[in-house]
């Protein structure tokens, strides 16, 4: 296992760093579409859609996101975009984990399609967006969400249920404790403040997302931050919610040792339309 996942980890950034440092965003951008598909095919199969259908509606998102390109959707500042996939996922991210496991079955099923489908074409239009804004600014999304994992997972290791009674969401995802939270948004407002300090020292061309909002107030920087560290956890225990209804353990086999694309990118498609939206409102 442990080798699968060197191995899965080692082609990944083979293709991925290549695109991401590339001039041109385009590059970037068809990756991000290859990986958006692949994400799509599985959303239909935790559905219940069969593996052909899937594959129908992962080529229906990428000829939408090919699509969108061609009609010029990402020269446009798509405020409005971010601001109703921002109040979509607080809104719906809380009423879904309100229901539970058992409360996304009576959700009809077209409906969970076409959601989902719309959750992955806006995660797309905001990644490739932010990459047209610059790689600094695009690093300072992802990496925030990296380090909220991380910081999460050894506080939770360290901490859990040290100072709470009870875990976060036991019928969800019952290895997450509200510890292990507190613990990714302490790690995501050091790194906010050590990037801000590095951007101010390198001079950096493209500003993170950190600086934009510490140009606009440290008071924005912190509530942003936090805000992204807790939609990053409502991502991530959608997804368990939906894997948990579907009575499976990853997304799909289609990243040895990673299990699947979703379970890779899912603390990541509330965060980007919400980091738009921060930067750009």
């Amino acid at each position: 296992m442990l080798k699968q996942r060197i191995i899965t980890a080692v082609v990944l950034l083979a293709i991925l760093l290549p695109a991401l440092f590339y001039p041109s965003p385009l590059p970037f951008g068809c990756v991000m579409l290859v990986l958006i598909a692949a994400a799509t095919w599985e959303w239909g199969r935790l559905n219940g859609y069969s593996s052909r259908m899937s594959l129908f509606f992962g080529v229906e998102m990428a000829l939408l996101c090919v699509l969108s390109w061609w009609l010029g959707l990402l020269e446009r500042p798509l405020l409005i975009v971010w601001i109703i996939a921002s109040a979509a996922w607080v809104l719906g991210g809380a009423a879904l984990l309100r229901a539970a496991v058992p409360g996304w079955p009576r959700v009809p099923r077209g409906l969970r399609l076409v959601g989902g489908m719309l959750v992955l074409w806006v995660a797309w239009l905001a990644v490739v967006k932010a990459r047209m804004e610059g790689v600094n600014f695009l690093l300072s999304i992802l990496v925030l969400v990296w380090v909220a994992d991380v910081f999460a997972y050894f506080a939770g290791r360290a901490f859990g249920l040290r100072f709470t009674r009870g875990k976060l969401a036991p019928s969800i995802s019952p290895g997450k404790s509200w510890e292990g939270v507190w613990g990714g948004m302490l790690g995501v407002v050091v790194l906010a403040l050590a990037w801000v300090w590095a951007d101010a020292a390198a001079r950096a061309g493209v500003a993170s997302l950190y600086t934009r909002l510490a140009e606009r107030g440290w008071w924005l920087l912190l509530i942003g931050v936090l805000f992204l560290a807790a939609m990053s956890v409502v991502g991530d225990l959608v997804e368990s919610l939906v894997k948990r209804s579907a009575g499976a353990k990853d997304s799909s086999a289609l990243l040895p040792g990673h299990g699947g694309v979703l379970d890779r990118v899912d603390a990541l498609l509330p965060t980007l339309p919400i980091a738009m939206m921060l930067a750009f409102l």
